[in-house]
C-alpha cells in the first residue's frame, strides 16, 4: 500500500446524482446547404477569379463540424475555378512545427482526403507590415503567396482576457496566421494589452491582403453550430464585437455559483486554448478575466488524445492522476506557454495514482467537518455540459433551479479494480 493509500484511502466520497442542465438550443440542420447559401446570397465567391490560388485557414480548436464547413468552402471555391488549400493557422500550437500541425488538423477530421484540398504547413512567416507603434506584422508564407485568403473561426469568450475582439476572426488573422512568429509578437506585451493590439495587427493585414471573405461560427452550450455568418474582409471588424456579445450570452455553464469540487473527466487543447474553460470553471491565468462560480478544488483525470500530449490548462487545477501526467508531454505543452508568456497552465498539481485518490484528496484538503457533506460536481468537460453528476448536498438546490432535472438516482461512484472511474 502506498503512502498516498494511508493518508487518503479511508476518505469518504459520496454518492451521486445524474443531472440534465437545460440551455437555448437553436441549431442548423444541414451545415453545407446553410455554408453555401451564406456564400451566394452574399455573392462573396464572386471575389474569386479563375486560376485563383485561395488558402483556407484551419486552427487547433475543436469547434464543431469545422471539417464538414472547410470541405464545403473548399467545393464552393472550386466550382467557380479556384484552387483551394488549407493552412493550418494555429500560432504555435501542434508543437509548434509544421508536421506537428498537420496532425492537429488531421485529429479532427481535417485532411486532404475529406476536404478535398491539399494542407500546405509551414512555420516560415512574411513580415508585411507595422502597425502604427511599430509592432511588426507576420503572415503565414504560404497564405502570403495565395491570391486569396478564406479566414475562418468560432468567435467566443477568451480565457484570458476581455474586450471587443476576444476569441474569434480577428484572433485568427493576427495569432492563427501569425504562426509561432505573430502569436510571439501579440504576446510579448501580456494579456492586459492583447484587446488592444489584436485589432492593431489584424487591420494591417486586412488592409494588405486579399481577404476574399470571412466566415464566423456561432455554437450554442451543446457544442453545435447555430450561426454561420459570411462576410466581407470590411466587415469583420464592425461584426465580430456584435457576434461576440451574442456568443457570451450562449455559453454553458455550470447552474451552481458556489461549490466545493469540480472533477473534469477530461481537459484538452480541442476543447479550448487552456484545456478546459476559464469562464465556466472560475478560475483564470491572468488578472484580466473575471466571472464564473467559486470552487474550492478542481480535479482533472484524464487529457484528450486529440491533445497530442499539450497538457496547457493543467496548472489550474488542484489535482490530478498518474494517467494524466504520463500522458503530458513537455514539447507539445511548453511552446504554447513560451510564446503567450503565461506559465499559470502549464504547472503541475498534486498527482494521485489515480481518479479514486485524486477525488479524496480533494475531498481531504477542503476543510469540511463532514466529508460526506462535499458539494461536488463532475462534467465530462467544458464543452459537454448537458449531463453532468452532483453530489448529494447539492440535491435540493438542484431542485429549486428549473434548469436543472434530476434524472437518476443516488449512488456511489464506481472505480474499477484500478481506482478509476468507469
Amino acid at each position: 500500500m502506498s503512502i498516498f493509500n494511508e493518508l487518503l484511502g479511508n476518505v469518504s466520497i459520496p454518492k451521486f446524482v445524474k443531472v440534465r442542465q437545460k440551455f437555448p438550443r437553436p441549431k442548423i440542420e444541414n451545415i453545407e446547404k446553410e455554408t453555401t447559401k451564406e456564400l451566394i446570397q452574399k455573392n462573396l465567391l464572386n471575389n474569386i477569379k479563375k486560376g485563383d490560388r485561395i488558402a483556407i485557414t484551419a486552427g487547433s480548436r475543436g469547434i464543431a463540424n469545422i471539417d464538414r464547413i472547410i470541405k464545403e468552402i473548399a467545393r464552393n471555391i472550386k466550382e467557380v475555378g479556384g484552387q483551394p488549400f488549407i493552412v493550418p493557422a494555429m500560432g504555435s500550437h501542434g508543437g509548434a512545427n509544421a508536421e506537428g500541425q498537420i496532425k492537429v488538423l488531421n485529429s479532427m477530421g481535417i485532411t486532404e482526403e475529406f476536404c478535398g484540398a491539399p494542407i500546405k504547413s509551414s512555420m516560415e512567416v512574411v513580415k508585411i507590415g507595422e502597425t502604427e507603434d511599430s509592432l511588426p506584422v507576420y503572415i503565414d508564407k504560404y497564405a502570403n503567396e495565395a491570391d486569396g485568403i478564406v479566414v475562418i473561426n468560432r468567435i467566443k469568450p477568451h480565457v484570458g482576457f476581455r474586450g471587443p475582439y476576444e476569441s474569434g476572426l480577428v484572433k485568427m488573422i493576427t495569432i492563427g496566421l501569425g504562426k509561432q512568429k505573430g502569436a510571439e509578437v501579440c504576446h510579448h506585451q501580456g494579456f492586459g494589452k492583447m484587446a488592444e493590439n489584436l485589432p492593431k495587427i489584424a487591420s494591417v493585414i486586412i488592409e494588405k491582403k486579399n481577404i476574399v471573405f470571412a466566415i464566423g461560427l456561432l455554437e450554442n452550450a451543446y457544442d453545435e453550430t447555430y450561426k454561420i455568418i459570411a462576410m466581407e474582409k470590411e466587415q469583420i471588424l464592425n461584426l465580430e464585437p456584435q457576434l461576440q456579445k451574442e456568443s457570451k450570452r450562449m455559453l454553458p455553464k455550470v447552474y451552481f455559483d458556489k461549490f466545493d469540487i469540480l472533477v473534469l473527466d477530461e481537459i484538452g487543447k480541442n476543447i479550448t486554448g487552456t484545456g478546459m474553460d476559464t469562464n465556466i470553471i472560475g478560475r483564470y491565468h491572468t488578472p484580466y478575466a473575471s466571472g464564473g462560480p467559486k470552487i474550492k478544488k478542481i480535479v482533472v483525470l484524464d487529457l484528450t488524445n486529440e491533445s497530442h500530449g499539450n497538457a496547457n490548462g493543467i496548472g489550474l487545477s488542484d489535482f490530478t492522476t498518474k494517467r494524466f501526467f504520463d500522458k503530458m508531454r513537455f514539447d507539445q505543452t511548453y511552446p504554447n506557454s513560451i510564446t503567450s508568456t503565461v506559465q499559470e497552465t502549464i504547472k503541475i498539481p498534486m498527482v494521485l495514482d489515480n481518479d479514486k485518490l485524486a477525488i479524496q484528496g480533494a475531498i481531504k484538503t477542503s476543510n469540511l467537518e463532514n466529508e460526506l457533506d462535499a458539494k461536488i460536481v463532475r462534467i465530462k468537460n467544458t464543452l459537454d455540459m448537458e449531463y453532468i453528476y452532483i453530489s448529494e448536498k447539492l440535491i435540493e438546490e438542484a431542485k429549486q433551479n428549473p434548469n436543472l432535472e434530476i434524472i437518476g438516482v443516488l449512488t456511489p461512484p464506481n472505480f474499477n479494480e484500478y481506482g478509476n472511474l468507469f
